[in-house]
């Protein structure tokens, strides 16, 4: 006959520590380096140039300039053009008042991602395999092999690289609370989605609330889309009696809002997009 074992409650103890150890260490990833190597900085490896930005007008006119750019060799000047008009930050950077710099640029993206992977928890199996990740990422964007959307270069790593809060009035979900509260500030919770649908009911207060929210979205480099087939056309009578003024007035008031919102604080414009069911 087969023996029965029973197992003590320090031998269970053991058993169910070892197996929540084991759960713990396969939570976070681990990142093989397949760029770098631990002893080179992704920066080193580069060879660096300074260079001359001029955007110009159809007329000529200058629109922009910076001179003495640190910028890759490898960079076009297309390239070098769209990160120093762009992305580059110009105000508030300790020391040089701007980003002067590509690396200055990629370091705040990647440094600020791995610490939020760290910090937030769970997102590295190791403190080596957080270090990789940066350095893989560093690699990757110093040599152009991927890009993140605008609102990444725009605003990501602003307040934990140099410390720059900005005005606030944006939304995030906390994962202390579980639940969405307003941020402090602009950039301690970045806005880094390029992309948003929002809603809109046949009602005037809620038009002018998405005037509002288009606002805040185009602030921060985003682009926002909605579908307006719910309001009401115009000469349709209204509860109080009136009549509707229409759907194309109200849609001129968005479209002069975005026209007149700088996308991400830059000479780019807001991106808006208007659905109507036919």
């Amino acid at each position: 006959m087969p023996v029965r074992t029973q197992r003590t409650k320090v031998q269970t103890k053991a058993v169910i520590q070892s197996e929540e150890e084991t759960s713990s260490t396969q939570r976070g990833l681990h990142v093989s380096r397949r760029f770098t190597r631990p002893e080179v900085h992704p920066f080193d490896e580069l060879e660096w140039v300074r260079r001359t930005s001029v955007i110009t007008n159809p007329d000529g006119s200058v629109v922009f300039k910076m001179e003495d750019a640190e910028i890759p060799v490898s960079w076009s000047q297309l390239a070098t053009d769209i990160v120093v008009s762009k992305y580059f930050r110009k105000a508030g950077v300790p020391n040089t008042g701007s980003e002067t710099s590509v690396r200055q640029v990629v370091k705040r993206l990647a440094r600020t991602i791995c610490k939020a992977g760290v910090e937030l928890g769970g997102y590295f199996a190791t403190r080596e395999d957080a270090k990789s990740f940066e350095a893989e990422l560093t690699h990757l964007l110093v040599n152009q092999k991927v890009a993140f959307n605008s609102p990444v270069w725009f605003n990501c790593g602003l307040y934990h690289e140099y410390g720059i809060a900005g005005s606030g009035g944006n939304w995030y979900w906390n994962p202390k609370t579980g639940e969405i509260e307003q941020t402090p500030d602009s950039y301690s919770h970045p806005q880094c989605s390029a992309c948003f649908i929002q809603s809109v009911h046949d009602d005037l207060m809620s038009i002018f609330d998405l005037v509002k929210s288009e606002a805040r979205l185009f602030k921060y480099g985003s682009g926002t889309g909605t579908n307006f087939s719910n309001l009401r056309g115009r000469q349709e009578k209204l509860s109080g009696g009136g009549t509707s003024s229409g759907l194309m007035s109200f849609l001129e008031v968005l479209d002069r809002g975005a026209g007149a919102t700088k996308s991400g604080g830059t000479t780019r414009r807001a991106a808006k997009m208007v659905v109507l069911d036919m």
